[in-house]
């Protein structure tokens, strides 16, 4: 069942069960394919499904636990790693550092309000709704991407959980 997002109540809580929703659809798109289904390129820059969810976890670190002073786990790859696969990365490697990297993104909300302030990688101030819009968007954008890749795969539609 699809994650619905409350059409009331507070900011923070509506910010983050919609990245919580995004989150589920990336994890979707990876349900019953095998590992070389979620590592196979299907576009000219070598897109795959898992790639992105590693992407995606690099993303959360960044902007929603170290820019907020918290400390994230020592990843194996470094930045310009973290769109390509390596042999550490297996289906469940990254599934399992998409979930850490989401549950410590999730304590720092709890743990701030979004007028809070961080520091970003590059070097700016950022509150934490900023952030969480800023992870909600990307997170969003590279679902739709793997939205496209899944049907590649598969033929296997559709942006959400079935209800």
């Amino acid at each position: 069942m699809s994650i619905r997002v409350p059409t009331t109540g507070d900011e923070k809580q509506s910010l983050l069960v919609t990245l919580r929703r995004h989150r589920d659809a990336v994890l979707w798109k990876l349900e019953g394919l095998d590992d070389e289904q979620v590592r196979r390129p299907t576009t000219p820059t070598g897109t795959n499904l898992l790639s992105i969810v590693k992407h995606l976890a690099a993303i959360e670190y960044g902007y929603l636990t170290e820019a907020f002073g918290r400390e994230a786990e020592p990843l194996w790859f470094t930045p310009e790693e973290d769109m390509t696969l390596g042999p550490k990365d297996t289906t469940a490697a990254i599934v399992a550092l998409y979930g850490r990297a989401a549950a410590s993104a999730d304590r720092t909300v709890a743990e701030h309000g979004t007028d809070d302030l961080g520091t970003a990688w590059f070097g700016d101030t950022i509150t934490l709704r900023w952030a969480l819009l800023r992870v909600i968007e990307d997170t969003a954008r590279h679902a739709g991407h793997m939205d496209i890749v899944r049907e590649l795969i598969d033929g296997a539609t559709g942006s959400h959980r079935p209800d």
